[in-house]
């Protein structure tokens, strides 16, 4: 099931204010059942499920059955342009439910777990599956290169700059 990237209006802002790092920062994907909305913000971790917020306060789904608050932590992410367009990379992301159910959730957001404060991460973009997703006991969703398994590359990365 792929999905379009799209991005917070906030992510040029911090990126261009250095308050996100693509090649270091710690990035995380949470999953919400709340539609995000592009003029959100900030993650706001310290609420007992994270909130996606300034417009839609979007809330994480609730962690259990194999998923953590907070999300998934990207890993071996990196950051690099050639030609004039920068690329972010990174492994996928998958998450598996384990002694019961994880969902619904319909959109992945991305964030610096890096940046901010604990109420103040900010906002990358998210992708939008169209529809709500339930994952049973046993059953694995990955976000990454279209989610058809494999990893973010240069030829499919999370996200472009031009």
């Amino acid at each position: 099931m792929s999905s379009a990237f799209l991005k917070f209006y906030s992510f040029v802002g911090d990126l261009g204010l250095a308050k996100i790092n693509l090649n270091t920062d710690t990035l995380m994907i949470l999953l919400t059942n709340t539609s995000p909305n592009s003029g959100d913000t900030i993650v706001n971790t310290t609420t007992s499920t994270c909130t996606v917020g300034s417009v839609s306060n979007a809330l994480e789904i609730v962690a259990r059955n194999g998923y953590s608050k907070g999300g998934s932590q990207l890993v071996s992410n990196s950051y690099s342009q050639t030609g004039g367009v920068g690329s972010l990379i990174s492994n996928a992301v998958t998450f598996t439910a384990s002694g019961g159910t994880i969902g619904p959730f319909e959109w992945a957001v991305l964030y610096s777990a890096t940046s901010g404060t604990s109420a103040t991460r900010s906002l990358i973009g998210y992708f939008d599956y169209g529809s709500a997703i339930t994952l049973n006991s046993l059953e694995t969703f990955t976000i990454g290169n279209s989610n058809n398994g494999g990893n973010w590359t240069l030829t499919y990365p999370i996200l472009t700059l031009t």
